[in-house]
C-alpha cells in the first residue's frame, strides 16, 4: 500500500538515497518558460519568508516506488515514477548554486551542498543523489560533477546554464545574505507531497491512475488520492460505490472546484490556490478508517448537490430548476457557495424547496440590481461568500441571506437608488454585456406573461443612436454639431436600451423609420414605443422611470431598514472611474466632458468642478464641447507654468485660430470604451446565454427575423469578472511590464499597490509607469505557460460565453 506524506527538498534529498529515473519515463524537457515561472517563484518565496519564515511554495508530487536493485543495506534506491522533471530542474539548480557560490565566496560551498544533497560521498564510486534517464545522464553528470562540459546545449546543460544565468544576476556583492535566502527557499521552503508506493505494489498502475489524462494533477486529484491513501482497507471497496458514481456526475475538472467550495463553507477567506493545503489541514485531524470513509462520503454528497447546481437539469423542483438556470446564464461561479449552502440546507431537512427558490430569487435580484446601480463587481465576492456562514447558521434561509446582504456596505440597490440609477448611471457599461441582455430579456418576459424570448438573434440597440445624424439632432433641438451635455447623459441608461434582431437595419436611421420597424417587433417593449410619435430626452425619462418601477416589482431589494445607502462611497467610485478612463486618452487627441462624465456615470458640471480642482492626471486632455479650454481649469498646487493648450500642442494636437481643438483628433466616449475593453458599439452581441439544455427558457423566435450580422464584441470586463470565474485568485500577484512585482488582486476586486487600493489596472499602471497605459497589456500574470497579459485572461472570459 502506498503512503504519502509532505516534506521539503532537503527532506527529500538528505540521507544515503538514490531516486533512479526508469527507461520507460520521458527525457528532460523543461524549457525556457517552466524554469521563468520556477525562479520567479523561488525569488518571490525568498523575499516572504524574510517576513514570514514559515511561508512555503507548493511545487507538486513525487512518486516513488522501491527500486528492483534495493537491498537491506546501504542506499535507499527509488524508482521515480512522477516527478522526474522537478526533481531534475531542482538538483540542477543547486549545482549551479554550489557553483555560482564558489565562485563568488570560496570552494567551502562544494563538499556542503555536494555532501548533503547532491552525491552519496561515502558510498562506493559516490553515486549522485538523482540518476537520470541514458539519455540524460552524461550531461546531468556533467552538471553534478562540476566537469568543463557542463552547460552544454541539450535541454540539462540549458537548465543549468539559466540558472548560472539568473545567480549571477541577483547576487548582490554588497549583500551575501542573498543567495543564503535563496539557498534556503530552495531546500525549506519549497514543499512536495511524496507518494511511497512499497514492494509488490504495480508502480506503472499507479502512475496511469494519477496522470492517465497526460496532463499535470491538480489540487483536487492530490486530495482524492490523499484521501483513499489513508483508506487502506476499505479504499477499493469505497471507491466503486461512492467515488466512481461522483465521477460520472462530475467532470473531473470540477473536482478541485468541490474542495474549494467545501472548503469555503467553513472559511470565506479561502483562496482556491490554497485548497490543497487548506483541506489537508482538516483532514489531517481525522485519524480513523472510519471518518476518512465518512468524509468520503460527504463529499460525495456535496458534489452531487454541485452537479445540480452546474446542470440545473438534474433538478426535480421547476422553481429551483429555473432559478439555477437563471443563474447560471448569469455566468459568475461566486455564486455556488451560497448556492451549494442553499441546496444543502434542503437535503439535511432544514428548508424546502420553495424556501431555496425564493432565496435563489434574492440572490439573482442582488447581482441585477448591483447591475443596475452601476455597482456590478465591487465586493461581490467578499459579500457572497460572507453569506455562506450566514444561510449555514440561520434558521431561516431567506432570512438570513436577505439580512446577510443587507447589512453593511453591500451594494445591494435599494428601490430609491434603483429609481435614481436608471436617469444616470450608463447601464450599457455596467457588468458584463451577456448580463445587460439578460436583465432586459427578463424585464421583456415579465411583459409578455409566461412566453418565454429566445435571446438568439437580439443585440442591444440604442433607440436614441448614438451617431446623431442632422435630423435627429433638429428634432432633438441641439446644435448641428457637438455634443449636448444632456443628450450626452441619457444616451447609455437604461430608459434609452433595447432588444432588437434588427440593428444594423435601425442605426442611426430617424426615428419615423425605427418606429415602423420596432411596431412589428415580437417584443412587447419594442412595441410600447413604437406607439410613441417621437424619441427624445422627455420620453427617455419616462420609459426609464416605467423600467425602475418594473425592476422594483420583479427583484426584490434589501432589508431598508439596516441596508447602509452611503453617496460618499457611490462618488469615490465614480472618481476611480474617472481615473482609468482619463489614463486612456492617448497623447495626441483629446475628449469632452460630455464624453468622460457619461463613461464616469456623472453629469459634465460635477465633472467640471472635479477637473477644475486640479487633482486628476490628464485633465488636460478634457476640453469643452467645441474642443476649447474650460475657463475653469486649473493645474495642480495652482502650477500654471504652460497652458493646456500649449501642452497638447506638443502632444500634437492642432488648435485653429479660435481656439479649437481639431475635431479629428477628439476621442469619443464609444472609442474609450472600446480601448478600455468596456463596450464597442450597439451592434455588439453577447455571446449565447443559454445552452441548449434550457428548454424551458427557449422557444420559437419572437423577433420577425434575427440579425443576419451577427457580431461578437468585448464588453466592460474587470477583474472581479475575472475572479468570478475563476480565471485569477485572490491574492494573485500582478506583474507590471518589465517583470517587477508591485501589485496583487484584493478579494474585493481592487488592486492593492503599496498602501493604496486602485478600481482599474490603468489607474494602477498609471501610479507606476507615471504616464498613460493600457491596464490589461501593462499588467502581467503568471499561468502554467508562463507570464501571460492580463488581456489574455479577459479574452479567454469573454469567449466563453459567459
Amino acid at each position: 500500500m502506498v503512503s504519502a506524506k509532505e516534506t521539503d527538498l532537503e527532506g527529500v534529498l538528505e540521507g544515503k538515497r538514490q531516486y533512479q529515473v526508469p527507461l520507460y519515463q520521458r527525457v528532460y524537457s523543461w524549457g525556457q518558460r517552466q524554469l521563468d515561472q520556477l525562479w520567479r517563484d523561488i525569488l518571490q518565496l525568498a523575499a516572504d519568508r524574510t517576513q514570514h519564515p514559515s511561508a512555503t511554495h507548493f511545487v507538486g508530487s513525487l512518486v516513488l516506488a522501491s527500486s528492483p536493485d534495493a537491498g537491506p543495506v546501504g542506499l535507499q534506491r527509488y524508482l521515480v515514477v512522477d516527478g522526474q522533471q522537478r526533481l531534475t530542474t531542482l538538483t540542477l539548480l543547486l549545482a549551479a548554486l554550489r557553483d555560482h557560490r564558489v565562485a563568488v565566496e570560496g570552494d567551502h560551498h562544494r563538499a556542503r551542498i555536494d555532501d548533503q544533497y547532491l552525491v552519496n560521498r561515502y558510498e562506493r564510486d559516490q553515486p549522485t543523489k538523482l540518476l537520470p534517464t541514458q539519455k540524460d545522464r552524461s550531461a546531468y553528470l556533467a552538471a553534478i560533477r562540476a566537469t568543463p562540459t557542463a552547460g552544454g546545449e541539450d535541454n540539462v546543460g540549458a537548465a543549468y546554464r539559466f540558472f548560472r544565468s539568473r545567480l549571477s544576476t541577483v547576487a548582490d556583492p554588497e549583500d551575501p545574505v542573498d543567495l543564503d535566502r535563496i539557498e534556503e527557499a530552495v531546500l525549506r521552503g519549497l514543499a512536495l507531497v511524496v507518494v511511497t508506493a512499497q514492494p509488490g505494489d504495480n508502480a506503472h498502475r499507479i502512475f496511469e491512475s494519477l496522470n492517465n489524462t497526460g496532463l499535470r494533477l491538480t489540487q483536487g486529484d492530490l486530495l482524492r488520492n490523499y484521501l483513499f491513501m489513508r483508506l487502506p482497507s476499505r479504499a477499493e471497496a469505497v471507491y466503486e460505490s461512492v467515488w466512481v458514481p461522483l465521477q460520472d456526475a462530475l467532470p473531473p475538472d470540477r473536482l478541485e472546484f468541490l474542495f474549494w467550495l467545501d472548503l469555503v463553507q467553513r472559511d470565506e477567506s479561502a483562496k482556491q490556490s490554497d485548497t490543497y493545503v487548506g483541506q489537508q489541514t482538516r483532514l489531517d485531524r481525522l485519524t480513523s478508517e472510519a471518518e476518512i470513509e465518512a468524509e468520503i462520503r460527504r463529499i460525495a454528497r456535496l458534489g452531487s448537490l454541485l452537479a445540480i447546481a452546474l446542470e440545473p437539469t438534474r433538478e426535480a423542483d421547476r422553481d429551483v430548476r429555473r432559478r439555477l438556470e437563471r443563474l447560471r446564464a448569469w455566468g459568475t461561479t461566486t455564486v455556488y457557495p451560497v448556492v451549494l449552502q442553499l441546496l444543502a440546507r434542503r437535503a439535511d431537512a432544514t428548508a424546502s424547496s420553495s424556501d431555496v427558490a425564493e432565496a435563489l430569487r434574492l440572490v439573482e435580484s442582488y447581482l441585477v440590481r448591483r447591475v443596475v446601480i452601476g455597482r456590478a463587481t465591487a465586493n461581490l465576492n467578499r459579500a457572497l461568500l460572507g453569506a455562506v456562514s450566514d444561510v449555514a447558521q440561520g434558521e431561516d434561509v431567506v432570512a438570513a441571506l436577505k439580512t446577510s446582504l443587507s447589512t453593511g456596505r453591500k451594494h445591494w440597490g435599494t428601490d430609491a437608488q434603483v429609481r435614481e440609477a436608471v436617469h444616470s448611471v450608463p447601464f450599457y457599461w455596467q457588468g458584463r454585456k451577456a448580463q445587460q441582455k439578460l436583465v432586459l430579456l427578463w424585464i421583456e418576459e415579465s411583459f409578455a406573461g409566461k412566453e418565454m424570448v429566445d435571446p438568439k438573434g437580439l443585440t442591444i440597440e440604442h433607440l436614441l443612436p448614438q451617431s446623431l445624424t442632422t435630423e435627429w439632432r433638429t428634432a432633438l433641438d441641439i446644435p448641428l454639431s457637438g455634443t449636448d451635455p444632456e443628450v450626452e447623459a441619457a444616451l447609455h441608461t437604461l430608459g434609452n436600451l433595447t432588444l432588437t434582431g434588427y440593428n444594423s437595419e435601425l442605426s442611426n436611421r430617424p426615428w419615423a423609420h425605427k418606429r415602423s420597424l420596432l411596431s412589428d417587433s415580437g417584443l412587447a417593449m419594442n412595441r410600447a414605443v413604437a406607439s410613441l410619435p417621437a424619441w427624445n430626452l422627455t420620453e427617455i425619462r419616462r420609459r426609464a422611470e416605467a423600467l425602475a418601477a418594473q425592476i422594483i416589482e420583479l427583484w426584490p431589494g434589501p432589508d431598508e431598514g439596516i441596508v447602509v445607502v452611503d453617496d460618499r462611497e457611490r462618488a469615490a467610485g465614480i472618481w476611480r472611474r474617472l481615473g482609468e478612463i482619463l489614463a486612456e486618452v492617448p497623447a495626441g487627441r483629446w475628449t469632452t466632458y460630455g464624453d468622460v462624465a457619461a463613461l464616469a456615470g456623472t453629469a459634465p458640471v460635477p465633472l467640471g468642478t472635479r477637473l477644475a480642482a486640479g487633482d486628476e492626471p490628464y485633465a488636460y486632455r478634457v476640453l469643452q464641447a467645441g474642443g476649447t479650454v474650460s475657463p475653469g481649469f486649473r493645474w495642480p498646487s495652482g502650477d500654471a507654468t504652460v497652458s493646456p493648450r500649449a501642452l497638447l500642442e506638443t502632444e500634437g494636437v492642432r488648435f485653429d485660430s479660435l481656439g479649437r481643438a481639431d475635431a479629428a483628433q477628439r476621442i469619443s466616449a464609444a472609442e474609450l470604451a472600446m480601448s478600455l475593453g468596456w463596450s464597442d458599439d450597439a451592434g455588439t452581441d453577447g455571446p449565447d446565454l443559454l445552452g441548449s439544455g434550457d428548454a424551458e427558457n427557449v422557444s420559437a423566435t419572437v423577433e420577425g427575423r434575427p440579425d443576419a450580422r451577427r457580431r461578437r464584441g468585448g464588453s466592460r470586463t474587470t477583474l472581479g469578472d475575472l475572479l468570478d470565474a475563476g480565471l485569477i485568485a485572490p491574492g494573485a500577484r500582478l506583474y507590471a511590464r518589465g517583470g517587477v512585482v508591485v501589485a496583487s488582486v484584493g478579494a474585493d476586486g481592487l488592486i492593492d499597490l503599496g498602501d493604496r487600493k486602485y478600481e482599474s489596472l490603468s489607474a494602477a499602471g498609471i501610479a507606476v509607469a507615471g504616464h498613460a497605459i493600457n491596464g490589461w497589456s501593462y499588467w502581467r500574470i503568471d499561468r502554467g505557460t508562463g507570464r501571460v497579459p492580463l488581456s489574455v485572461l479577459r479574452d479567454e472570459l469573454t469567449g466563453r460565453g459567459d
